[in-house]
């Protein structure tokens, strides 16, 4: 088992930053990739970024990429989701989601492959 715990979410203004934490504990000497996802009121998950956990080889949406960038601290089991140049439709919930096993790349950003998932943060950008 894998438990994801995530933090930093809040309101900000339009052209504000925010950083998104997702701490893992549990049996995290199995996680392959890590992802973050996202979900405003209405739409479907939206895939958001990637990142493989070992070759620590990052993957962004093409709607985040240039202003958000996914990261990890292996020593703290945590992956980091920096957003900069936030706009009101990046309001959403946040989720990070862990896998365990092996996936081609052009998989993680289906939320379908993960194992686990956080709880999710709420991230509201103001106009």
């Amino acid at each position: 088992q894998v438990q994801l715990v995530e933090s930093g979410g809040g309101l900000v203004q339009a052209g504000g930053s925010l950083r998104l934490s997702c701490a893992a504990s549990g049996r995290t000497f199995s996680i392959y990739a890590m992802g973050w996802f996202r979900q405003a009121p209405g739409k479907e998950r939206e895939f958001v970024a990637a990142l493989r956990w070992g070759a620590g080889r990052t993957y962004h949406a093409d709607s985040v990429k240039g202003r958000f960038t996914i990261s990890r601290d292996n020593a703290k089991n945590t992956v980091y989701l920096q957003m900069n140049s936030l706009k009101p439709e990046d309001t959403a919930v946040y989720y990070c989601a862990a896998r365990t096993s092996y996936t081609s790349s052009s998989y993680l950003a289906g939320g379908d492959v993960y194992d686990y998932w956080g709880q999710g943060t709420q991230v509201t950008v103001s106009s």
